[in-house]
């Protein structure tokens, strides 16, 4: 299996199972736009048959941080048509996740945060840290969980999203639990023996029958999340050009509260 060099996301190979690192410890993993293409370039290049699983993690503290504060002040300044076209690549990414072939688990710690949601909700299983926190605060910012919305749904179901994307509160592996956001939780000390028992169950499976069964499920549970794509970008890109989300981000960046 050959892995390419990225400069946000480390990849790694070993005994078939290919292991996606977010790479930027530093800031807790947020998201920028080279990360979002280094993400997307990464899953849609995964064609190898001698794969059996891939795991997608992050570096340091946190699983993922939600976007970047300078990836933000950046994008608080475009415009609707630059918001659009920035708000699809982020979709696109979601769905090169939620339509890899492979088996996909997430290994989530420390925190998980806005967009980060998104990453995990496309994957097929999500193992959880016992204490990380999560968050859907798109709309502490003024904003919307738009492209997220199609997988976390798909996961959550309608009136657990109504919840946490409603209030945007902090919540725990326990809740998370509750609401299927996570399959399975884990103290620190167990997390790597409980992925390795995740991984023996796939490994002991046919490789062309665990790709088939995906596929299966896709077929028959398909809400159109390719024609999603679209509309969410647009609900983002509009939200973020609006008055209420440029002042929400804009107190998020100046550490003050938002004047709603």
């Amino acid at each position: 299996m050959n892995v390419k060099d990225y400069k946000t996301i480390f990849i790694e190979a070993k005994n078939n199972v290919i292991s996606v690192w977010l790479n930027r410890p530093e800031v807790h993993n947020a998201m920028n736009a080279l990360m979002i293409e280094e993400l997307t370039d990464a899953y849609s290049s995964f064609d190898d048959d001698q794969i059996r699983a891939i795991v997608l993690r992050g570096k340091g503290k946190s699983f993922c941080a939600g976007a970047d504060l300078n990836y933000m002040k950046e994008i608080a300044s475009f415009g609707l048509k630059e918001n659009k076209e920035d708000s699809l690549k982020l979709a696109r990414l979601f769905q090169s996740i939620y339509i890899c072939p492979f088996p996909n688990i997430a290994v989530v710690h420390g925190a998980a945060f806005g967009g980060a949601n998104g990453l995990l909700a496309a994957c097929d299983i999500v193992l959880a840290e016992e204490n990380t926190t999560f968050a859907f605060s798109e709309v502490k910012l003024g904003i919307a969980p738009a492209t997220i919305a199609p997988f976390v749904i798909k996961r959550i179901g309608e009136y657990g999203a109504r919840e946490l994307m409603i209030t945007g509160k902090r919540f725990k592996t326990d809740e998370a639990l509750k609401w299927r956001l996570v399959n399975h939780s884990s103290t620190e000390s167990e997390l790597e023996d409980t992925l390795n028992k995740l991984l023996t169950e796939i490994k002991r499976n046919g490789p062309k029958a665990v790709r088939a069964a995906k596929k299966l499920i896709h077929s028959i549970t398909d809400h159109k999340t390719d024609g999603m794509l679209e509309y969410t970008a647009q609900i983002i890109a509009e939200l973020r050009a609006s008055d209420e989300g440029q002042e929400g981000m804009a107190s998020f960046l100046e550490k003050r509260k938002p004047n709603w």
